[in-house]
């Protein structure tokens, strides 16, 4: 059965920075992540970060079962951003 797109209206605001295995990851772990979607699986969605639009990004999960989207050094670029400084993410619709 194939999954329909999900409009969402959810923001939050974190800092750049996931720990992974010992190592700091460019990625940004969004609070309450597991209950909102309903799943610990990755998911995909439509999301602006600062007001950057970044369509069809998948947000995977973490060793705690919450979800994380990761922001390359192009997306860290265009934003002035890198790790440490926090930013504001909003989540527009779950493509799947």
């Amino acid at each position: 059965m194939p999954f329909e797109p999900t409009a969402l209206d959810h923001t939050f605001t974190a800092p750049i920075g996931v720990e992974v295995k010992g190592e700091v990851w460019a990625c940004v772990e969004m609070p309450g992540s597991a209950e909102y979607f309903g799943t610990r699986r990755s998911v995909r969605v439509d999301l602006t970060v600062d007001g950057l639009p970044l369509p069809d990004v998948g947000m995977m999960v973490t060793g705690t079962g919450g979800h994380m989207v990761s922001l390359n050094a192009a997306v860290r670029g265009k934003l002035g951003k890198d790790i440490g400084d926090v930013v504001t993410i909003h989540l527009s619709r779950r493509v799947r």
